[in-house]
């Protein structure tokens, strides 16, 4: 009976062909492939694994280091050519199956036992090679793809070309983009944790990738302008925050052109200062939500005229802080008193002497008015 690495070597046309045909009926992937790529560049790959089985069978032994690194590169050029991991894992079990059902049949047990034996043991030093070839020509993809994409949000934002970069990292851009500068509350988390789950839930929403520069405390977002696109920022803010534990803040603007990215992240970024600057509560704010705060930032005598109304009230820090609640929460006494956690006519009774000593008639809409302006004022200054 001749050994069995022979009969591989003089059958192996027989041999890789039943292999090739067997992976393009049964692994999807290889079913997807052009029969000129099977005929080609699968065939030829069949019978050079095919010829290294036959030889480290004959020697009893197991790939070396320079066979598995031709293994690997082999493995990391296919995963670089799209080649997924399960259908690579697949072809080499499959192929193994076909030889041995090709190769058993006349063979004795022993001769069969030491054939089975020395394919697990092949299988056993080359498929974590595989894998691990994937699994890192994966990341290297995966980081390249990350690159790309902060540098098309980088070209976007400062206004640079940005289609070369699109085309490149597989991204259709939009006509236009809503700028959104995200903001999350302090809290104890992990940075990567954090960020893949702000990606998660954005993407979530999208229903695709979201451009996105990421960092632990929150980053700049560009989701498409679309109709509905800013009635929806509400609860994809509120899943943010669920999804973080860590209240979520947003400055919006809105950019209909691509060149207009940056004037609208210009917006952006003032709305942004500005909502830090008052400690306003978490939510999403556009420049209406703070045009007269916006406004009262420009230079002139009037802001600090305005700032000056409160000024009586400088040596009085409860009744300062008393002011800055009842404007914060929109004249609402109710949950002035709550913040405050005093009785509602206790805080009348506040707001009674802030009226004495500021002389803003709080009883009065202009006096309130201007009440609203100078503790912005104040916070600005």
């Amino acid at each position: 009976m001749s050994r069995t690495e022979d009969r591989m070597l003089a059958r192996l046309p027989e041999i890789t062909r039943a292999a090739v045909d067997r992976c393009a009926a049964e692994i999807p992937f290889y079913r997807a492939l052009p029969r000129e790529l099977l005929d080609g560049e699968v065939h030829s790959a069949f019978t050079a694994t095919t010829r290294l089985i036959a030889g480290t069978l004959r020697e009893e032994r197991v790939p070396n280091a320079v066979e598995l690194t031709e293994i690997i590169d082999w493995s990391a050029r296919r995963a670089a050519d799209g080649l997924p991991l399960d259908a690579a894992i697949a072809a080499y079990l499959v192929a193994s199956v076909t030889e041995f059902e090709l190769l058993c049949d006349g063979s004795d047990a022993r001769e069969t036992r030491r054939y089975a034996a020395h394919t697990l043991r092949y299988l056993a030093s080359v498929l974590p090679a595989v894998a691990l070839a994937h699994l890192h020509e994966q990341q290297q993809i995966e980081g390249q793809r990350r690159d790309l994409r902060r540098d098309l949000v980088s070209a976007l934002l400062s206004g640079e070309p940005a289609a070369e970069l699109a085309e490149q990292s597989g991204v259709t851009l939009a006509p236009g983009y809503l700028v959104v500068l995200l903001r999350l509350a302090p809290g104890e988390s992990e940075p990567r944790r954090t960020i893949r789950r702000v990606q998660s839930a954005l993407d979530a929403h999208q229903q695709a990738d979201v451009l996105t520069a990421l960092t632990t405390d929150g980053g700049t977002v560009l989701l498409p302008l679309t109709p509905d696109a800013s009635a929806q920022l509400p609860a994809l803010l509120a899943r943010i925050g669920e999804a973080t534990a860590r209240p979520a803040t947003a400055a919006v603007a809105a950019a209909g052109a691509l060149d207009a990215v940056p004037d609208a992240l210009g917006e952006a970024e003032e709305v942004a200062a500005l909502v830090h600057r008052l400690d306003l509560p978490p939510g999403l704010y556009r420049l209406d939500d703070v045009l007269l705060e916006y406004q009262l930032t420009r230079p002139g005598r009037a802001l600090t005229r305005l700032a000056a109304k409160l000024e009586p009230l400088a040596g009085n820090p409860v009744l300062l802080e008393t002011a800055r609640c009842f404007v914060r929460h929109g004249h609402n006494r109710s949950r002035t008193s709550t913040e405050l956690r005093i009785h509602r006519n206790t805080l009348d009774y506040r707001l009674g002497r802030i009226t004495k000593i500021t002389g803003l008639d709080l009883a009065d809409p202009r006096g309130v008015r201007l009440l609203d302006a100078a503790v912005t004022a104040r916070a600005l200054l």
